[in-house]
């Protein structure tokens, strides 16, 4: 008995362990093509899920996916087995009272049920709370100069506490949903016991089952019905990973506006020139086209100044070249191609694109001044540091081109003043490839 004892607990530190292998494996790989599928969307499909939800889906709901995995690894192994070898043992030891197993597994399973009917939806509006809460937070870590320089503290302060709220109400009741289940499973297992002893000791009276047996039949009973709360228990969890899991499947089935031509084109007969075809241009949903009978060309060598009020399209019309969003009617040429016929690779290599607000990664100053041309020498990106008027104050940092820098450039005093500079003057950001 020992050793089967101690074969039992290695055997559960292995299934463990190669179920939490299992199940991180999973969750990684489902981050992954996630990120892969996000990465491809355009602009619109970004603006369809709204950026803070499709970082909840692939933090947070990946998350449920994964713990649910390694549960299913381990307990929707295991309460099966405990339950069919209860069932079977305790039909050897007496099938009179075999009646009671009869009532108390449906009473739990009826209760389980019960209660994870109303938690799926519940469920569901957590993660559209959290999305939410992630939304606002997003939105004022990302805005806070906005924020102290229109003195919007307070209601900023207090839409992230509504918001708070919200989802600390549905947290409450699916809480209380949860810590339901148990006291009334506890109740069906206790009655059930009760049960065995009631109808047991009559048997005894009467001499037609030993004590020993009665006893054994109660243990085989207790594992059944413990068996059944494992299984409530995963009964729990499912339908939070559910919601989770549509969420994901969501962002995975959905492709991309911007899809890849069958035959992409490499191979540019005028480079430098770009040619716009009656154009134009309207934003899903929007009664009115942005830009509509646009048509223009422009010659290598040639500078062109897009002028017009706020709101006028400048913005959506440089989009259009290197294809960030298509167009809804007419084309726009790029050395003489269609851009929807172009290689992206290659059409993207060949755009130099400055975008309105500057933006550095979490890195160094090199990396995200090779994030244009990742081959560039460091003789070249302190040339370019120096016509930005940036190379002084780089230079006065610790480590130089190897300093490290935060997120947008804050938390350095020489990336935040690099992003004061006007865009048009800064070369680093040359040759950014995807805007």
């Amino acid at each position: 008995m020992l050793a089967i004892s101690l074969a039992q607990i290695l055997s559960a530190l292995i299934a463990t362990y190669c179920a939490a292998k299992a199940a991180m494996r999973a969750g990684r790989d489902i981050r992954h093509d996630v990120f892969q599928r996000v990465s491809a969307f355009s602009e619109r499909e970004v603006a369809h899920f709204g950026p803070g939800s499709l970082i909840t889906r692939n933090t947070n709901d990946v998350q449920q996916v994964q713990m649910l995995a390694m549960s299913l690894a381990t307990l929707f192994v295991t309460a099966p087995m405990l339950g069919i070898g209860g069932v079977v043992m305790a039909l050897r030891q007496d099938v009179g009272l075999a009646w009671i197993i009869g009532v108390a597994v449906p009473a739990i399973l009826l209760v389980s049920l019960a209660i994870v009917g109303r938690m799926v939806p519940l469920f569901r509006e957590y993660q559209g709370r959290l999305d939410t809460v992630n939304r606002i937070m997003r939105e004022q870590l990302t805005g806070i100069r906005v924020v102290r320089a229109f003195v919007r503290e307070t209601i900023e302060a207090e839409r992230f506490r509504v918001a708070n709220t919200d989802i600390m109400v549905i947290g409450r009741k699916v809480g209380s949903l949860f810590v339901l289940l148990f006291p009334l499973a506890m109740l069906v297992l206790n009655v059930s016991v009760i049960g065995v002893l009631w109808f047991g000791g009559i048997e005894v009276d009467a001499g037609r089952v030993e004590v020993g047996t009665l006893f054994a039949f109660m243990q085989y009973v207790m594992q059944i019905l413990s068996a059944v709360l494992m299984a409530s228990f995963m009964a729990i969890m499912i339908p939070r990973a559910a919601v989770s899991a549509a969420r994901v499947a969501e962002v995975l089935a959905s492709r991309s506006t911007l899809t890849e031509p069958a035959h992409p084109v490499t191979d540019l007969p005028t480079p430098g020139s770009v040619e716009f075809d009656d154009v134009a241009f309207r934003y899903p949903g929007a009664e009115h086209s942005v830009l509509a009978g646009v048509t223009f060309a422009a010659a290598p060598g040639e500078t062109l100044a897009i002028v017009g009020s706020t709101g006028a399209g400048k913005t959506t019309l440089i989009s259009l070249i290197p294809r960030l969003v298509d167009v809804t009617a007419g084309a726009v040429l790029v050395g003489g191609v269609d851009v929807r016929d172009a290689d992206p690779e290659h059409l993207w290599q060949g755009i130099g694109l400055v975008p309105q607000r500057p933006f550095l990664f979490t890195g160094t100053v090199a990396s995200n001044l090779r994030f244009g041309r990742e081959d560039a020498t460091d003789a070249e990106l302190w040339r370019a540091l120096e016509i930005a008027q940036a190379r002084d104050f780089v230079a006065q940092m610790t480590g130089g081109l190897d300093a490290r820098i935060s997120q947008g450039g804050h938390g350095a005093a020489g990336p935040v003043a690099l992003r004061r500079h006007h865009p048009g003057e800064h070369p680093l950001r040359q040759g950014h490839r995807h805007g």
